[in-house]
């Protein structure tokens, strides 16, 4: 039965339970809207498949603005008697009524052409090429041309990859788009999702038949389930042992998986991966973007951040806000009452807030209000994770932030370097786990860690540890974060993993807990990067280590609001393992290190310099 309930998870979340299961004890949008389905030709003549939810009171003196949401996650249920249970990013919407437009990309279920992963952007020299952005434009214009009584403006949304389509659809230009809204978007394939700063994210293993096995005719239902990996335990972490390397598992698994193919094949940063980079496109965008994540977000966390640092440097005509909060991947999108991030408790409606306040408010101006106007929301809507409260500001990072260091001396976080260093012995075959929590290895993608109590990890003799004395005043964290490290290893190749730590007091009482935590001298990791160092100096060419020489390993870790409270402590992890989350580094140099053997894993011992600092953006 356990194993019957995980894969009823998986399939559930990832085909979007919340908008394809109807609800039969709502009948609202059976009530209010008619729903139309058709194919939509494309300039090159491929046919996507649509379909649109039409208010049954639209008329000439009633008009609506279309809401359009475009995905590679089915747009079930299929058949025009068929109805979604909930339309729209938020209930709030719903009943206020749109145009809902829901369409399945190409090579996608019911549609034509073929799926490609992050589809490239292409040159609009010929007509005929094609991308995201040119399946955007048509479809808008289709619906304009073809569904009565519009008022002539359409808006779009959606949450992970739908994100995607959404942000790389506001490249489509079409003067009728006038507010998009992108939801943990992907935006560099090569640090998010599958990769981070190129390393494999071991925890997405079991994603992978869902983007990497092209279906060959109509379907209205997910063909590739028998290429899904069906074995569960208790201890999910036994999996992952007895898969043995990520060449094992590519060969056991994956072979006829285009997408793992693709990965596999493509270690550096090389054409491949540049092209699935979008942010090089975000040019020139003229209307209203809100971008959404969650500090949490185990999947898309830098894609939100620099998908609108991007548009605010390069779209001064856009209205650009961004808007994070204390989530798990898309859950901004459920209401959970009282609101916990794994065993962390960060308030009560945190969602509804977000989707009464901010995004409903966002679509109704732009969409039913003076698309020329301002809709009155902050330019960046930030939530302070440690202090448990929204933050407004005018400039995001915060035009108030410092360049804080804390230099890693001893067993101690600085305000200036010493001369010494530490020093761990790391060794592949004995990793650093990066959760106490078995279970959570089944999961389809990894989501806990992300503010995990590190303590499991503190006294390893691969893992460094650096620790503030307690904060006699609050300290704000808020922008970027930098590692900057200074290290030698006897090998010729090492990740480091970096995660940025709050350390409660001993008699730290939570105002909502969770049953069994302790949380006296809780580590709650507050976040958290890997770099290899084969990336250091360049991303599309790998470079060794030269054994016990000093060497600078320079990475950014992702941004965070959040401030360290007085009695506290701030503390910096260092290992160069992070299992199953990431896959193994073996610890020598390869040109491809995604088809390394357990022959090729060496032990090391690596040094960090006490030059090294975290360099924090601090208000």
């Amino acid at each position: 039965m356990k194993i019957h309930f995980s894969i009823l998870f998986i399939f559930l979340w990832f085909l979007g339970k919340s908008q394809t299961k109807n609800n039969q004890n709502d009948t609202f949008v059976k009530d209010n809207f008619t729903k139309k389905e058709f194919y939509i030709p494309m300039r090159d003549g491929v046919k996507l498949f649509t379909s649109v939810y039409i208010p049954k009171d639209i008329s000439n003196k009633n008009k609506y603005p279309f809401l359009m949401q475009r995905t590679c996650y089915s747009i079930a249920p299929y058949g025009e008697n068929e109805y979604k249970g909930k339309l729209g990013p938020n209930q709030f919407l719903m009943k206020d009524k749109y145009i809902f437009v829901f369409q399945d990309v190409r090579g996608r279920y019911m549609s034509e052409g073929t799926f490609t992963n992050m589809t490239p952007q292409v040159d609009r020299t010929s007509k005929k090429n094609v991308d995201e952005s040119t399946d955007t434009y048509d479809t808008i214009e289709y619906l304009l041309k073809n569904i009565k009584d519009h008022n002539g403006k359409v808006g779009q949304y959606g949450t992970s990859y739908p994100g995607f389509y959404t942000a790389v659809g506001t490249l489509s230009q079409h003067p009728a788009l006038v507010a998009s809204s992108p939801q943990a978007p992907i935006s560099d394939f090569w640090n998010d999702d599958f990769l981070h700063n190129g390393r494999f994210m071991l925890g997405y293993f079991r994603t992978l038949p869902v983007f990497g096995v092209q279906k060959t005719k109509p379907e209205n239902k997910a063909w590739y389930t028998d290429s899904m990996i069906k074995t569960f335990s208790e201890d999910g972490l036994k999996f992952y042992r007895e898969m043995g390397t990520l060449k094992d598992g590519y060969e056991k698994y994956y072979k006829n998986n285009f997408f793992m193919t693709e990965i596999m094949n493509h270690p550096n940063y090389d054409d491949f991966w540049q092209k699935r980079n979008l942010l090089p496109h975000l040019k020139n965008i003229s209307h209203a973007v809100m971008t959404v994540g969650g500090w949490f977000d185990a999947e898309d966390l830098s894609g939100p951040l620099n998908i609108y640092k991007t548009i605010e440097k390069t779209s001064p005509k856009a209205k650009n806000t961004i808007v994070m909060g204390p989530f798990s991947h898309g859950g901004w999108s459920r209401e959970e009452g009282k609101h916990f991030h794994n065993q962390v408790y960060f308030g009560d409606s945190i969602a509804t807030y977000y989707q009464k306040n901010i995004e409903t408010k966002f679509f109704t101006h732009y969409l039913k209000g003076n698309t020329k106007e301002d809709a009155g929301l902050p330019e960046a809507l930030m939530y302070d994770t440690g202090a448990k409260e929204w933050r407004e500001f005018s400039v995001y990072p915060p035009k108030e932030s410092k360049k804080l260091q804390f230099y890693l001396t001893g067993e101690t976080l600085k305000n200036k370097s010493g001369t010494g260093f530490s020093e761990y012995y790391s060794d592949p075959e004995n990793p650093v786990l990066s959760s106490v929590s078995l279970k959570d290895f089944n999961g389809f993608t990894p989501r806990n860690y992300m503010s995990e109590d590190q303590r499991f990890a503190v006294g390893r003799p691969d893992v460094l540890t650096f620790t503030t004395d307690v904060l006699t005043e609050d300290l704000t964290f808020a922008g970027e974060i930098m590692a900057k490290l200074n290290i030698a290893s006897s090998s010729t190749d090492a990740d480091f993993a970096v995660k940025l730590i709050d350390v409660y007091p001993e008699d730290f009482k939570p105002t909502e807990k969770k049953d069994g935590v302790i949380y006296g001298n809780y580590h709650q990791m507050v976040r958290s990067e890997i770099m290899p160092a084969r990336f250091r100096n360049s991303r599309e060419k790998a470079e060794a280590l030269i054994p016990n020489q000093k060497t600078a390993v320079n990475f950014r870790l992702q941004d965070v609001v959040h401030t360290f409270k007085k009695g506290h402590k701030i503390q910096i992890q260092i290992s160069s393992t992070w299992f199953p989350l990431f896959t193994i580094n073996p610890q020598k140099f390869m040109e491809n290190p995604n088809f390394a053997t357990k022959d090729d894993y060496t032990k090391a011992f690596i040094k960090v310099f006490e030059d090294s600092m975290i360099e924090a953006d601090v208000l």
